[in-house]
């Protein structure tokens, strides 16, 4: 195959099939995902959205490989994710996918500047403060380099996750409601950030979001109804 023909045919970066999440609830076993059906290939930007509780974040959450399935397959960049346990999908994730979290999920301990450092610290990049900090302008808060989480607002806070998530080059980013905690006009700044940083990385990015506006800016959407799937042609 010919470098045209790679641009033509872009691989397959996260797949599923025919996957399910049942859990035993005490009125029997409850259906979170049914039979769903997904493939999504380099450079696509997908939303995935639905009603709370049609089990959105859960199927982020196995494409991922942050939980396994009841049944059914995922297939991460390149590899079987129902063949690996959870260290081995530990290691696959570090350096490769990149996490966006409502919740942000900074460490508190850290300032802005070592929550970005420390994934590239983990996957042993010569550079990591260097880039660290790169990231951190990137974002627009090369002045909150020494501040923790506590000391930023919600934006603030969601600035920096979103720079630690690109910081190590990723392949795919997940983003679960990014906009979730933050105002409407917060939330629209964020909106840019996010698809600025995709756009000039060229990552793949799946995304769970209420926010029609974000769900908007995504190439395709995947719409969750009482946990089975179907595509949404766009306008």
């Amino acid at each position: 195959m010919t470098p045209s023909d790679s641009a033509q045919f872009p691989a397959t970066v996260v797949a599923a099939h025919a996957l399910s999440q049942r859990v035993p609830t005490a009125g029997g076993m409850l259906a979170i995902l049914s039979e769903v059906e997904l493939v999504v290939k380099a450079g696509e930007t997908l939303a995935i959205t639905g009603a709370s509780g049609s089990g959105k974040s859960t199927l982020l959450g196995l494409l991922a490989g942050l939980d396994q399935p009841s049944a059914g397959e995922v297939f991460l960049l390149g590899e079987h994710l129902n063949d690996l346990d959870e260290d081995a999908r530990a290691r696959l994730r570090a350096g490769r996918i990149g996490f966006v979290f409502q919740s942000f999920q900074l460490l508190p301990a850290l300032s802005a500047l070592e929550n970005i450092l420390l994934p590239l610290e983990l996957v042993g990049r010569a550079d990591a403060r260097e880039s660290a900090a790169r990231w951190l302008d990137r974002v627009g808060l090369a002045d909150r380099a020494d501040h923790t989480p506590r000391q930023l607002s919600g934006g603030e806070q969601q600035r920096v996750a979103i720079a630690r998530a690109f910081a190590t080059d990723p392949e795919i980013v997940f983003a679960d409601e990014p906009t979730g905690n933050l105002d409407a006009d917060t939330g629209a700044r964020i909106i840019e950030l996010l698809f600025d940083l995709n756009a000039s990385a060229r990552t793949t990015l799946v995304l769970v979001t209420h926010d029609d506006a974000l769900a908007a800016r995504c190439q395709r959407r995947l719409h969750l109804v009482a946990g089975r799937a179907s595509e949404v042609a766009l306008a």
